[in-house]
């Protein structure tokens, strides 16, 4: 049984998915390199091939019908073999010195027995068009170097949230709790994020800058104004995760508030964005939504609208348009195009 396993989803990928098994092939024997190709038109599936020829024991190609990034996280999941799981998009990397301090400590937890569901590690925003980076750490929200408990959380800044990139689920996990990802859905990142949480009993923290998430491409998921036409898709997850689960049943209060700290982001997200379009059909967008989260559950409204961000989101005229403003800010950093 493998280690760690990694998926890569891959549509139309060939121009730069290379980049990213290359780092990740210095894992060696104790990591599975899953490609997962999603009906790609171009060379994917061929050098998804031409890997798992020269790598049989480390790389797999897996190939399907398109069915969006979420399916391809779905694909994964269900042939991965190793004792834990890692997404890394076809357009990012990761740091080879920080992924072989990862699997240090996944060996670690294996041979003591150790129960870890969850390992988070920093990532960085790399914008090479302006040889510009940006670290995301959690160093005063986290114990560094050891398991710890929802309990022990400290405070998270307002743009250092736990995301895709800087999270290991265990395997088991993940099959657990009964994740699916919707298929054709941009932004489903956040529902494999969120999704598990409540099923995380331990974690460890590791303070190495372990992926490398790029930003710059003019079609990518996280662009502005790609993000401001997909809209729809940014409202469709968050109602999703809305009716997830019912925060006010989850006991521990720390991983409760961190949750609804999760969804008033989501939230901000989609209420900017909307105003930022501006037109009578998106302010009626934001409005429903508002409404959507009360009528769905009138504790998790009042405990979203208890962040600042869900308290801010809120406001009208004036004071409200600068506040609106700061959360547009806020969302360009939270999605790197700032």
């Amino acid at each position: 049984m493998k280690l760690l396993s990694i998926a890569i989803p891959c549509y139309n990928s060939e121009e730069y998915m290379s980049h990213a098994i290359e780092s990740l092939l210095t894992g060696g024997e104790d990591v599975e390199i899953l490609i997962v190709n999603d009906g790609s038109k171009d060379r994917t599936a061929e050098i998804a091939e031409e890997y798992a020829k020269k790598y049989p024991t480390i790389v797999r190609a897996i190939h399907q019908e398109n069915g969006g990034h979420g399916e391809a996280v779905n694909t994964g999941i269900r042939n991965a073999t190793g004792l834990y799981y890692k997404v890394v998009d076809s357009d990012d990397w990761v740091d080879e010195e920080a992924l072989q301090r990862i699997l240090e400590v996944l060996r670690e937890m294996v041979e003591n027995a150790c129960s870890l569901d969850m390992l988070i590690s920093n990532y960085v925003y790399e914008k090479p068009s302006v040889n510009k980076q940006k670290v995301i750490e959690y160093r005063n929200a986290m114990p560094a170097g050891r398991i710890f408990t929802w309990s022990e959380l400290g405070h998270f800044k307002a743009s250092q949230n736990i995301l895709m990139h800087s999270v290991i689920y265990r395997t088991k996990l993940l099959r657990d709790c009964g994740l699916e990802l919707p298929k054709h859905t941009f932004y489903v990142d956040n529902i494999y994020v969120y999704y598990p949480l409540p099923m995380v009993m331990t974690m460890y923290y590791l303070d190495v800058d372990f992926y490398r998430y790029f930003i710059g491409r003019e079609d990518q998921s996280v662009n502005e104004q790609v993000m401001i036409g997909r809209i729809d898709q940014q409202i469709k997850i968050t109602k999703i995760m809305i009716e997830a689960h019912d925060l006010t049943k989850i006991k521990n209060k720390k991983l409760r508030n961190y949750m609804a700290k999760y969804l008033a982001m989501m939230m901000t997200v989609s209420t900017v964005f909307l105003i930022r379009e501006g037109s009578d059909i998106s302010l009626a967008k934001r409005d429903e939504l508002w409404e959507f989260l009360e009528k769905s559950n009138k504790n998790l409204y009042k405990a979203v609208k208890r962040c600042i961000l869900g308290r801010s989101m809120q406001l009208k005229g004036k004071v409200g348009n600068l506040v609106i403003m700061w959360g547009y800010q806020l969302s360009r950093k939270i999605y790197g195009f700032s």
